[in-house]
């Protein structure tokens, strides 16, 4: 168990005032006022790598900035445990996955390790995610308010594994889910919450064009080439197979060059494996170019994003797509699966294209790429959408509303 420990200089509340305007900023401090005295102590399997660890980097700061008390604690577990939270991760995305009764033991056996040694210490406990939901035990013992937040499209799951997962769920006080359609039938409150971005963090601020240029000249590509990218940890249900495919058939009527880039979670081991795959399938051609990001190369996936002329997601399933955000954010035309939170974000020929298939996604490549005004309208679009709906100051918002609510159940609060 390690408890987070910010160096690095953040982002000032007061500095987002520009982007979002004076009056959201004094809206979530006069919100955090009523949380005066609580402690938010939040809680995860991982302080580096996906979506999550990312969110709480920039939030709890932000959280503590605004005078409300936000703490963040990660669970321990060895690999075999973290083996079996990745089939439960595959299994709730609806995917195949041969779970043993010898799983859940292990989950059990390494959930009861950490009830027993974890240093809880908050009002509201807010657990994200599997892998530390069975903490709920703790609840009779400590009171408090607690909070599940699933990150993960669990409409259509493996029905073994979401039953022995929902029996600690309706312990809870509350679950909170990224989209409408994610959630499923639950005797407690369910909030609709969806994830968001820093547009101030490394990852997502503007870049000079000499820093973009010297990314590209490290990777060894070329700036006069379109570059079909997509940025996501290496994970089976990103298909970046399929994107190699795709990238295939766009190459074969316009010269360009495609980029997979993106990292390795802590949490995640099937991620080795699929990398090595992914290597293999682009082996000997010179326009692909894997890059393995490390995870402070924020920077590097930041000016990425900005030289790519397209940006491709196609993910099989997705909780909601972070990546997809980023990219919107950077006014880019984007090409992505219309699977789980993906469908927020990327409204059809209005603020990016959907596709359904590797034929599909290289169709949508070609057209942006031989149609420079549609593509730049889309990504204009796409800038707007975010802006008005995916940025951390309205998240920081909707969590600041369910926090309260939890205490003021008899006032109306809209999220």
């Amino acid at each position: 168990m390690e408890k987070a420990i910010f160096h690095h200089p953040r982002a000032k509340i007061q500095d987002y005032v520009p982007i979002v305007g004076r009056s959201a900023i004094e809206e979530l401090r006069a919100l955090a006022e009523r949380l005066s005295g609580k402690v938010i102590q939040n809680i995860n399997s991982t302080f580096t790598g996906g979506g999550v660890a990312e969110i709480l980097t920039r939030m709890v700061p932000l959280l503590n900035q605004l005078g409300v008390d936000a703490q963040w604690t990660t669970i321990t577990g060895h690999k075999d445990f973290f083996d079996v939270t990745k089939k439960f991760h595959n299994a709730l995305h609806g995917r195949k996955e041969d779970i043993s009764s010898e799983d859940f033991s292990v989950f059990l056996e390494v959930s009861k390790k950490n009830i027993e040694e974890l240093r809880f210490g908050g009002d509201i406990i807010f657990i994200h995610d599997p892998q530390p939901v069975a903490l709920i035990a703790k609840k009779k013992e400590l009171g408090g308010k607690w909070i599940w937040r699933c990150h993960i499209d669990v409409s259509n799951p493996d029905n073994r594994v979401w039953e022995f997962l929902r029996d600690f769920v309706i312990e809870y006080d509350a679950a909170v889910f990224s989209a409408p359609n994610f959630s499923q039938q639950l005797p407690i409150r369910q909030f609709m919450i969806s994830p968001s971005i820093d547009p101030l963090s490394d990852k997502n601020k503007e870049l000079p064009s000499e820093i973009i240029d010297s990314v590209l000249n490290k990777y060894g590509l070329d700036k006069d080439k379109p570059i079909i990218a997509q940025i996501s940890r290496f994970d089976y249900l990103k298909d970046p197979i399929g994107v190699i495919q795709a990238f295939e058939m766009v190459r074969k009527s316009i010269d360009c060059q495609l980029v997979l880039a993106g990292g390795t979670a802590t949490d995640d081991p099937e991620s080795e494996k699929v990398l090595e795959e992914v290597r293999e399938q682009a082996s000997g051609k010179s326009d692909i170019h894997i890059l393995l990001i490390p995870p402070e190369g924020d920077i590097e996936i930041n000016a990425l994003q900005q030289a790519a002329a397209v940006i491709l997601q196609k993910s099989i399933k997705e909780g909601f797509g972070l990546t997809v955000t980023e990219a919107l954010w950077k006014g880019k035309p984007v090409v992505a699966s219309a699977v789980g939170g993906i469908q927020l974000q990327v409204k059809n020929k209005l603020t990016g294209l959907l596709c359904h298939s590797v034929e599909g996604a290289a169709y949508a490549v070609k057209r942006l790429l031989s149609n420079k005004e549609y593509a730049a309208w889309i990504g204009k679009n796409a800038r707007e959408h975010v802006r008005q709906n995916f940025l951390i100051t309205r998240h920081l918002k909707d969590y600041l509303l369910l926090f309260i609510s939890l205490y003021y159940p008899s006032d109306a609060i809209y999220l």
